[in-house]
């Protein structure tokens, strides 16, 4: 880590409208990355989770509950994925009636290579701030990952409790 100057003071509001200004740029982002990769946005989340799952393969229903979409509709991604050269299901070994998710080499290898160097770039950014300073903004992170869902959770509830 190299000495940096001391960060300066912000505010609530100030953090807030950066991250605003963060999550519009990473949704037009990921918008860019799908196109590239032939994708839709919704069907390459999906695709990162089976990523991010690895090894551990995830169920249908792991992704749609992942991806706070019905169990059809992740039926239909899937789909979409498989045929695009994505995914393939294998049957789950200790329920066959379900199946699991997994990533196609080839697949990945195009994801990766077009997120690499975009990652490679966070790390760097990720080497000016301290191991504290990275705890806190996982902390960070983490909670407010755990408060959208929350608040979007909260947002369905009262849709269904109008309708």
């Amino acid at each position: 880590m190299t000495a940096q100057p001391p960060r300066p003071a912000a505010t609530p509001a100030q953090a807030l409208s950066a991250m605003d200004d963060l999550i519009a740029a990473h949704l037009v982002g990921q918008q860019e990355m799908a196109q590239r990769l032939g994708l839709n946005v919704t069907d390459l989340t999906c695709f990162a989770y089976v990523l991010q799952a690895g090894e551990n393969l995830l169920t249908a229903g792991d992704l749609a509950t992942r991806v706070h979409v019905t169990t059809g509709a992740v039926t239909g991604i899937l789909n979409r994925l498989e045929r695009a050269g994505y995914v393939t299901r294998r049957p789950d070994p200790q329920d066959r009636r379900r199946v699991r998710v997994a990533a196609q080499p080839d697949a990945v290898a195009r994801a990766y290579a077009l997120y690499e160097p975009y990652y490679a770039r966070l790390h760097t950014l990720f080497a000016d701030y301290s191991s504290d300073e990275i705890a806190v903004l996982t902390d960070w992170f983490t909670r407010a990952t755990a408060l959208a869902n929350a608040y979007r959770e909260e947002l369905r509830g009262r849709d269904e409790a109008s309708d």
